[in-house]
């Protein structure tokens, strides 16, 4: 597989998660965190576990055992307490009374890209 293709792959499943990320944000009224690069870093976190697993499963947690997690659910974004009580230890939806909140629903796949890019190097 070239890099290229890759790329293109990875792209696929970043577009995935950042879409899902904006619609939910939307949907329950939750706003992403003030500092962006948070945001980009927990979507581009999603994108991973959902290429390789076949889940967004929360990238902030240490699991022993991924696959496990996965088929339980319960930490798949959006996770059990986010679900019920609008709890995101991402910080990628928090509520408008959070310190960190920002006032954004959306991130350009260009941040995201360049925040990776970041990582990288």
């Amino acid at each position: 597989m070239t890099a290229k293709t890759q790329t293109n792959k990875d792209d696929k499943y970043l577009a995935i998660m950042k879409n899902f990320s904006e619609r939910y944000a939307k949907m329950t009224d939750t706003y992403f965190c003030v500092d962006l690069g948070v945001t980009a870093v927990v979507i581009e976190g999603l994108a991973k576990h959902k290429e390789e697993l076949g889940a967004p499963l929360c990238p902030c947690r240490h699991y022993e055992d991924k696959e496990a997690e996965v088929k339980n659910a319960y930490w798949n974004c959006p996770c059990v307490p986010m679900q019920e009580r609008k709890e995101c230890h991402c910080m990628l939806f928090l509520t408008p009374d959070n310190d960190f909140a920002g006032d954004k629903q959306e991130i350009a796949m260009e941040q995201i890209q360049e925040v990776r890019e970041n990582q990288l190097a």
